[in-house]
This record gives structure tokens, sequence and C-alpha cells, in this order.
């Protein structure tokens, strides 16, 4: 995407701590930044607050990432939300949850609009509630011709099942002859992953501390750089973003190889 400097700068007026937009190359944004937001329970139990209130307060969070992914000029943002996981936990807790996807997503579209950026859904969407699959379908549509940043949402996402989803694709049309054994390679199977289109991630930021993947995207983060905050997520502000992307930029990728001299 291209950079709108002037809006940029205005964005990130100033210098906040320790960081600065001084403190980045623009030439060298990632294409695609992923997080695991973690955090709102936390956030919420250490201000003496229910946890359904730490999830309200990282609505905020998430919006301003949005916003900082597109003013930067990524490609893609995509968030683990919900997990297949976390169908474990209380029924209020998911309920709330459910709740405010739909609530959350049809407050975002107008911005959504004004930034022209894409939604996606990664995971199984077809196994949620009714009102959320139609408020998610909505905006799908309402995205569909935008050109902008790609936001990808994992919701009722696991990437065990993923691959577990893939291989099986892959399984019925080998045995339907639509492909041969001989040709299932990583190609393959990356094109069956919900991601299929999406670049893999450049970076993975994760807050509260956690060191750890919660099956989010394994097959995707083969070569990705990490970046793991202290900072929980209703916490998490445009220049906590600015400190990860300026870590990243200090890393020497090499996919395996050696860098020459």
């Amino acid at each position: 995407m291209l950079l709108d400097i002037d809006k940029l700068r205005a964005y990130y007026e100033g210098a906040h701590d320790d960081i600065s937009l001084d403190d980045v190359d623009l030439e060298r944004i990632p294409a695609h930044v992923s997080i695991i937001m973690d955090g709102n329970g936390r956030w919420a139990t250490a201000r003496g607050l229910d946890r359904s209130q730490g999830h309200v307060a990282g609505v905020d969070s998430l919006r301003e990432a949005v916003t900082t992914s597109v003013r930067l000029g990524l490609d893609v943002l995509s968030v683990y939300a919900f997990s297949t996981e976390n169908w474990r936990r209380p029924k209020r807790e998911v309920d709330l949850l459910m709740h405010l996807f739909a609530t959350t997503l049809v407050n975002e579209l107008p911005l959504f609009h004004q930034e022209n950026v894409r939604l996606r859904f990664l995971g199984d969407i077809d196994s949620l509630p009714e009102r959320t699959r139609r408020v998610f379908q909505r905006g799908l549509d309402e995205t569909a011709d935008h050109t902008g940043m790609t936001f990808a949402l994992a919701v009722n996402y696991g990437s065990r099942a993923e691959i577990a989803r893939a291989a099986r694709e892959i399984a019925r049309d080998v045995a339907r002859g639509a492909l041969s054994a001989d040709d299932v390679d990583e190609t393959a199977l990356a094109g069956r992953l919900y991601t299929a289109d999406l670049p893999d991630p450049d970076l993975l930021i994760r807050t509260s501390g956690e060191m750890r993947l919660s099956n989010y995207l394994l097959w995707q983060l083969a070569y990705t750089e990490f970046y793991v905050t202290p900072v929980l997520w209703p916490d998490f502000s445009r220049w906590d973003f600015l400190r990860a992307v300026a870590s990243f930029q200090g890393r020497s990728r090499r996919f395996g190889g050696v860098v020459s001299s």
C-alpha cells in the first residue's frame, strides 16, 4: 500500500517515551503483521472489574491497531480473536464475545469504508451463532470491493484443525483423480488453508507476555519474527505497535540461509 506521509506524521505527532516515528524506516514496514490479542481478562481483574469489561476495553485497542496498520501502509493485518478452544470458557463470557463480534463489526464498518479496508475471516465461521454469521457476511459483502489493507479476523480458528481440514481436501482431490499424490507438496497444502491468498506474516505480536502460539497459524508462522510485550491488550497503543515494528527492523531475516558479507 502507498503511504500517506502527512497523515502518518500527524498520527504519530511528537514522541512517546522511548519511541518516535523517526525510529522506523518507512521503506521497510512489514507487509503482514499478525497479533495474538491477549490479556483482556487480566486487565479487568487487576482493576476489580468483570472479565467482560476487559473484552469491551480491548475493542478500542483493536480499532487503533487497524487504523495504525492503515497509516503505516500494511498490506495485511490479521488478529486472533477467538480460538476453537475458547468455547470451553464460561457460557456467559462466550455469549458476550459473540455479541461483541457482531456489534463491533457493525460499528466499525464506517471505518472500513473510510479507510478502504477489506475484511476477511479465518476459521470455521459456519459454526458460529446465526446472528454473528449474518453480521460477518454483511461485513464481507460491504467490503468485498475495497482495495486497501486486508483485515483478517481469526474467529473459531485453530491451526491444527485448519491443517487437518486442508489434508482432508487434498485426500478427496487425490481420491477423485483431481490431484496426483506426487503433486502433494507445500504449495498444495498452503493453497487449502484459510490464508491461501494472503502472504505469510512477517511479524507476530503477542501481548501480555505469554510465550506461546496457542494453536495459531502454526504453518504460516514458520519464518515469522516474534515480538512479545508485557503490555496487556487493552493498553496496547499505536506507540506499542511502533515499538514492535522498530524491533522487527532491527533483525536479520535469513529464512534458513546465511547473510552474505
